[in-house]
């Protein structure tokens, strides 16, 4: 599957920067603040469309797994990767580059942005959060 663009484009910094003011310190709300959003604001700021999440709605994280077994996908990482983005080494990613941490849910892991100087904003505690962490599950470079 090829990636569809719209006519946006940005730098990586100024993706980054609309995650980061968009995201970070605000509370975890599913189907309203979550990763999978998070994940799909900043490949919107790329000019990539995510048509994954059309037309899926979810208050609740078993609504939010109902919602991507709906779609076909048994967790994020199928989800993402049927983005055709390129799966890289963790330690590869980028500034603005999707990073899926390990995570305890059923959702199979966690997504983050890498920000640079191997630091994600991601979900921790409940909260967006810029974070330097030691586990990583995969990543995807956004391009």
């Amino acid at each position: 599957m090829s990636l569809k663009r719209t006519q946006t484009k940005v730098t990586r910094v100024q993706a980054v920067e609309a995650c980061i003011e968009r995201f970070a310190g605000k509370p975890y709300e599913p189907g309203k603040r979550d990763c999978a959003i998070m994940a799909a604001h900043l490949l919107h700021q790329f000019g990539i469309k995510v048509s994954v999440l059309k037309g899926a709605t979810y208050k609740s994280e078993a609504g939010a797994l109902r919602a991507m077994r709906r779609a076909g996908f048994n967790n994020i990482l199928e989800a993402v990767d049927s983005l055709g983005l390129t799966r890289i080494a963790p330690a590869r990613a980028m500034v603005g580059d999707l990073v899926g941490m390990p995570s305890a849910c059923a959702f199979g892991c966690s997504l983050a942005v890498s920000i640079g100087n191997r630091r994600l904003l991601g979900i921790y505690g409940d909260v967006f959060q810029v974070v330097e962490p030691h586990q990583y599950q995969t990543a995807w470079r956004v391009s």
